[in-house]
């Protein structure tokens, strides 16, 4: 498949939300491609344990590489592609305690309690 230089859309008529390298991801960005920590937080825990699993499998492997493609980027003034993978990379980061420590979506014991993020670093 490939796409187009000026508009970044694949021949299939599909935009590519993702950086070229980081296409087999795409089908990763609508759920947790997410501005927010509260966002991706509320995905988690809309999500069964299974398809956190399938995520985070797919993700982690490709992380090392996205690290790297991003250090090589301004993080204050990431293009929108960039920023999309960096949220994955977040998300990851958020569904590998409930994937690898938890191994359920929710912190185990914690009840009814929650919390809410007041402030998030600015990128």
């Amino acid at each position: 498949m490939s796409a187009t230089a000026s508009t970044g859309t694949a021949t299939t008529g599909t935009a590519r939300t993702l950086p070229a390298q980081f296409a087999d991801l795409e089908r990763w960005v609508a759920d947790w491609a997410r501005p927010t920590r509260q966002e991706r937080y509320d995905m988690r825990l809309s999500k069964k344990y299974d398809e956190l699993g399938d995520f985070y499998d797919a993700i982690a492997p490709r992380a090392e590489e996205a690290i790297d493609y991003l250090n090589g980027r301004d993080l204050t003034d990431l293009a929108d592609d960039d920023a999309r993978l960096l949220q994955l990379l977040y998300s990851m980061i958020l569904v590998s305690y409930a994937v690898n420590v938890f191994m359920q979506p929710r912190i185990p014991d914690s009840g009814a309690a929650f919390f809410n993020t007041t402030a998030e670093p600015a990128v």
